[in-house]
């Protein structure tokens, strides 16, 4: 028996089954032009379709009154902090989730669980050691959670996260108060590394302290991730929560300490002529002015420390987080950078180990690096800029970072020490901007904040000095990257803690593609424009990689859905190769002058190899012995011009209009060229075509040529004058991997090969320089004796 449905049911179950054929042929769309529809979120009334904050865009808030004291005898930090919890959002939270950063570090960290290892044959002592979890008690020692009453509140600790649960939902535009009490030993970064810590100076007993991460913080809350409570596995850095700080700092009464923020207490903790020298800073716009002069600096290293402590107060309105620095070794100086009727103190704190670069350069590139960075994007908000020196690392903080760049102990530095120096202290003093202020999520999107930040190092660098060399940003420098094994390349839409090659993935290619952008796709006026009103549409804001795409074309106009599509969801690569040239004239059917070049033409053909070795093989042939055998034909001159081939021109001429016989007389060249997309992605075809007479021309072709075709395309210039030479990419622009195949005539690539012996360490050039000069006075000394 047959069973009967209803039609309306037939026709939904149709639907059904065609919607998995729908998807199929919709995902088989390889269109490298299509729209990234299929790939960002939805537009909606939090984040527009344009790319800027919605009209009931959100975001939290969180303010933190804290008490620390820097424990100088056991290395440790102790901490209470109130925090005032602003509910913005439109939902009803029932729990808070802050981030406990130097769990990282306990001996229960995932970090140490998740890492892989290996036993060689050979193995460092530092390979074997970083087989097990260092022998270090850190992580936070959580001693209360308590609500602004004193009563405690139920908490769990997940590694490195805590959810503080309330006794009630705070409601939407509610906000809730409560403390937290803690401390933790700090870590050595000489034995450990890590972004803060303590470096250890024995011969002196002295210590450095760079103190960041020493708070529990609270999680970010918005509304793309709900709580970014993602675990912090050391590489995956910190989204954050705007807010105001009240931060005591006790440390030993004869330390300098350097802080996010300012100081409120200066009448306390600066002597009179400290405070004389900080006025004097804030109007020394060309050399910086010493606070703590090397002389002063030196003495108070050498003193017996003391036993009694002094307490900073430093206060920060709208920041995101909050870091310091403390020593009594720093040398401290200052000058002024003018925002119109603002100043803003750039500052560098450091000991004698980081001169002569230090006082020579890092104050001066602080500067520098505000006034280039605020140019692209919005002038800098905050009063001060601090770069601390280090013995290696580099790491920011809104208004504080920790940079390297030692000198050797004689003074001596390399040039790669100079040029590491100047580059860190643009990078982490450019994070200001990149994600301390246009406040990203670090932990999801890595190359958010550092590859927009080293594109904008690059611009920096170069207004520097012409010619910095620059590691990171002209398209020519990612290639060794771009061309390697795809196993272990990421697309850079990837999440952070996932990342092969991290340095080229979330610092190299994505500045790579700003600086394409901005040369090449888009041109300087148009990008500059865009990125601009990117920065100052999201600056104290949470922005997404979506808002950037968006804001970027929405701003200039240009559609670059391919651009993101292939440079930032792929990891294809750049590898267009100028396949073919084919020169064409137009006939003139005159056969006065085709048949004269077609002779031409057959006479300057090579001859077959056969042909060649007959002459000589073959004693003779039948016609030569019997001429009899020849007949019209091999009289016959098939380029002589006869009075037929005249009429049958005339007769050609006969179906053209006068204007039409014009053209025909075109001796113009055109040039056929076929390209080939071999790397996957798209990009402008440059191309530089050098005539015969020594001139050159360079025209650009926009990448949607590909728009049809993207895998082959060809396209016909018509030139005045006969072609030499064409070049592809001639100006490195596009991040082409193979520059062998971009020639006409195909031109062989040179390279170089060396003998290899193990290389021993040299002394740098200036301590070449320097042992010259001791051996020269020696010398001297000798013969004047």
């Amino acid at each position: 028996m047959m069973n009967k449905f209803p039609s309306s049911l037939l026709i939904f179950g149709l639907l059904l089954g065609l919607l998995p054929q729908a998807f199929a042929q919709e995902n088989t769309n390889q269109n490298k032009f299509r729209q990234l529809y299929d790939v960002l979120p939805t537009p909606n009334v939090y984040r527009n379709a344009a790319g800027a904050p919605g009209h009931k865009y959100w975001q939290q808030r969180a303010d933190y009154d804290m008490d620390i004291r820097l424990d100088n005898e056991n290395q440790r930090i102790y901490g209470t902090e109130t925090i005032t919890y602003h509910n913005e959002s439109p939902d009803a939270l029932e729990y808070l989730w802050l981030q406990l950063d130097q769990n990282r570090r306990a001996k229960t960290s995932q970090t140490y669980e998740v890492s892989t290892s290996t036993i060689s044959d050979q193995m460092s002592t530092w390979a074997l050691k970083s087989i097990e979890a260092p022998d270090f008690d850190g992580g936070f020692k959580i001693e209360f959670v308590k609500d602004k009453d004193g009563n405690p509140l139920p908490h769990t600790i997940n590694y490195t996260m805590m959810r503080v649960d309330m006794p009630k939902p705070l409601q939407p535009g509610d906000e809730y108060t409560f403390q937290v009490k803690w401390w933790y030993n700090i870590n050595d970064r000489s034995k450990l590394g890590g972004r803060s810590g303590f470096e250890y100076f024995e011969e002196e007993n002295n210590y450095l302290y760079t103190i960041a991460q020493f708070y529990p913080r609270m999680c970010l809350y918005n509304d793309v991730e709900g709580w970014q409570n993602k675990q912090f596995l050391g590489r995956g850095e910190f989204t954050l929560t705007f807010g105001n700080f009240k931060v005591k700092l006790t440390v030993p009464a004869d330390h300098v300490v350097a802080s996010t923020g300012t100081l409120q207490n200066a009448k306390e903790i600066l002597t009179a002529t400290q405070r004389k020298r900080m006025e004097q800073a804030k109007s020394a716009t060309e050399n910086p002015v010493m606070i703590v002069t090397p002389e002063e600096a030196l003495e108070a290293e050498q003193a017996e420390k003391s036993d009694r402590e002094k307490t900073w107060i430093y206060e920060a309105e709208n920041v995101r987080d909050f870091a310091f620095a403390s020593s009594r070794k720093f040398i401290w100086d200052a000058m002024a950078v003018k925002f119109g009727d603002r100043t803003v103190l750039a500052m560098s704190y450091y000991p004698k180990e980081g001169n002569p670069l230090w006082e020579r350069y890092s104050t001066r590139i602080v500067a520098h690096t505000l006034e280039v960075y605020s140019r692209h994007t919005f002038d800098y908000p905050y009063p001060v800029a601090i770069s601390v020196h280090t013995d290696r690392i580099g790491m920011e903080y809104p208004m504080i970072c920790f940079n390297g760049g030692r000198p050797e102990a004689d003074g001596t530095y390399s040039e790669r020490t100079k040029y590491g120096m100047l580059g860190v202290i643009i990078h982490e003093v450019g994070h200001n901007y990149f994600p301390m202020i246009i406040n990203s999520d670090e932990r999801q999107w890595t190359w958010m904040d550092e590859g927009l930040n080293t594109f904008l190092q690059y611009l920096t660098e170069q207004e520097w000095e012409r010619g910095y060399p620059s590691r990171r940003g002209p398209a020519y420098k990612i290639v060794p990257y771009m061309k390697g094994d795809k196993s272990t390349i990421s697309p850079i839409m990837t999440n952070s803690e996932s990342i092969f090659q991290f340095g080229n993935n979330a610092y190299g290619k994505p500045a790579t593609a700003m600086n394409i952008l901005r040369e090449t796709i888009m041109g300087r006026e148009l990008f500059d424009h865009a990125f601009k009103t990117y920065a100052q549409r999201w600056m104290f804001r949470h922005p997404s990689p979506a808002d950037l795409f968006r804001t970027m074309e929405d701003a200039s106009g240009v559609d670059l859905d391919w651009f993101w599509r292939g440079w930032f969801f792929t990891n294809d690569h750049v590898d267009i190769e100028l396949a073919d040239v084919t020169w064409y004239q137009m006939s003139t059917e005159n056969p006065e002058v085709e048949k004269p070049i077609a002779s031409k033409k057959a006479e300057q053909t090579r001859e077959f190899i056969g042909d060649t070795r007959n002459r000589t093989s073959i004693a003779s042939t039948v016609t030569e012995r019997d001429t009899n055998m020849l007949d019209f034909y091999n009289r016959y001159n098939p380029y002589e011009v006869t009075v037929f081939d005249k009429q049958a021109y005339q007769r050609y001429l006969s179906n053209f209009s006068e204007e039409e016989r014009k053209k025909l007389g075109d001796t113009r060249h055109y040039y056929q060229l076929d390209f080939k997309n071999k790397g996957g992605l798209v990009m402008p075809l440059i191309l530089e075509f050098e005539f015969e007479d020594g001139t050159t021309e360079v025209k650009r072709i926009p990448a949607e040529i590909w728009r049809l075709t993207p895998d082959e395309v060809s396209k016909v210039f018509v030139f005045e004058k006969p072609l030499k030479s064409i070049q592809l990419d001639p100006f490195r622009e596009t991040a082409d991997v193979d520059t062998g195949n971009n020639h006409w005539p195909p031109q062989a690539q040179p390279s170089r090969f060396k003998l290899y012996k193990r290389n021993y360490s040299q002394p740098n050039p200036m301590q070449l320089e320097k042992r010259a000069k001791e051996l020269e006075d020696q010398t001297g000394a000798i013969d004047e004796d």
